[in-house]
């Protein structure tokens, strides 16, 4: 693990939920590796059990917890067993998210309701259990949310989805505000496709190989997938002093795609 240190890092006490895999590992890793004392938190409690024993093997000071955070108990426990293992908490990561895929005409509520549950409502819960340690304890702290360019964009045939992640970023503005004065912070950071170890093994299960090849295809400037560790370096950023005076922001983490012209840009002019 390379010593890559920051600002305001050093011993903080940090908890990545959903840091099992993917994403969230990647986080906790880069955490550990800047200074930062990690809880390690995911709904399977082998997941983060593994990840802590990476970061444990690797000399950092790293507990692992395992909960249901979209359920108000659950985060409450989650959130509360890294701050009192930890000794405090001053920066959360949440990274908890899974899209439902179908025609609009066709969601029902059920449907709709699971999907803010899985992809809005835990940052409220989370984001709440956190801000009243960080109160309590007079500390203050940085909250970081993993959101989506879905709730930039419309998100055809996965509506919900969207929603509820332009619901996060609004959410993080809002808490902002509030949470000011307490010394908190909240920011977002919007990936686009990003290839996960769950996302590659479902491509690998439909036959696809290459799934760089599909970025390129699909107009992605950088022409190909990000990887986890390129969206932990910006939520990192976010819970470190060199974000210090940002709140409320979401960073596009995505390839080039929003800066892409949308009427043909350099196909068309090739075509010329």
């Amino acid at each position: 693990m390379t010593d890559i240190r920051l600002p305001g890092l050093d011993g903080k006490q940090t908890l990545v939920v959903g840091g099992g895999s993917g994403i969230g590992r990647a986080t906790a890793l880069m955490l550990a590796a800047a200074g930062a004392h990690v809880a390690v938190a995911d709904v399977d409690p082998g997941r983060a059990g593994q990840v802590r024993d990476e970061l444990l093997s690797a000399g950092a000071k790293a507990v692992a917890v395992s909960g249901d955070v979209t359920t108000p108990d659950g985060a409450r426990a989650v959130v509360g067993e890294a701050h009192d293992a930890l000794g405090g908490l001053t920066g959360v990561v949440n990274i908890v998210g899974v899209a439902g895929w179908g025609p609009l005409l066709d969601m029902d509520l059920a449907a709709w309701e699971t999907d803010l549950r899985m992809n809005l409502t835990h940052h409220l819960l989370v984001a709440q259990a956190a801000a009243r340690h960080m109160i309590a304890d007079g500390t203050g702290g940085a909250l970081a949310m993993v959101t989506s360019v879905s709730g930039l964009y419309g998100a055809p045939n996965h509506a919900a989805y969207g929603a509820a992640k332009a619901g996060a970023m609004a959410l993080a503005r809002s808490i902002a505000n509030e949470w000011a004065p307490h010394g908190i912070r909240a920011n977002c950071v919007a990936p686009d496709i990003i290839k996960t170890p769950r996302v590659v093994a479902s491509f690998e299960a439909q036959g696809v190989a290459d799934i760089d090849a599909i970025a390129a295809g699909e107009g992605v400037p950088l022409a190909r997938w990000g990887t986890p560790d390129e969206i932990a370096g910006p939520l990192v950023f976010l819970l470190s002093d060199l974000s210090s005076f940002m709140t409320g922001q979401t960073l596009v983490v995505d390839g080039g795609t929003q800066a892409l012209f949308p009427h043909g840009g350099k196909k068309a002019f090739d075509q010329e």
